[in-house]
């Protein structure tokens, strides 16, 4: 395990638990009818697989229950195919697909300091 890896994870998760967040308590027509949301919920969702494509490839071995390859496929297709974005996707992964992720991601992820606390002495 390289030194950078939990630190993507970390990342990772926090991330991930924006896009929860941000589609909680949200309807399929809010999102249809709020460009802002679709754009905030498409941005988190390439972060998420940003910061998945520098975790070795390694730590992605010995994590096979994190589907990796489909996270950074999700980014892929938002960076280099922006003007098709599936948007109907996004709302999936957001909805549907991000709270299984936020589940296996604790898991292994280090452990996080809520906003707000200082850290250290």
């Amino acid at each position: 395990m390289q030194k950078d890896d939990l630190v993507y994870v970390g990342h990772m998760l926090d991330v991930a638990c924006s896009i929860a967040a941000r589609a909680a308590g949200r309807t399929r027509g809010e999102y249809d009818e709020d460009e802002n949301l679709q754009l905030a919920l498409t941005h988190l969702v390439q972060m998420v697989g940003e910061a998945a494509r520098h975790v070795s490839e390694a730590f992605r071995q010995s994590h096979p229950q994190i589907p990796w390859k489909n996270i950074i496929g999700m980014r892929h297709r938002v960076v280099h195919d922006y003007l098709h974005v599936d948007y109907e996707l996004v709302w999936e992964v957001a909805t549907v697909d991000i709270g299984s992720l936020i589940v296996e991601l604790n898991k292994i992820a280090p452990p996080r300091n809520p906003p707000g606390n200082a850290l250290g002495p």
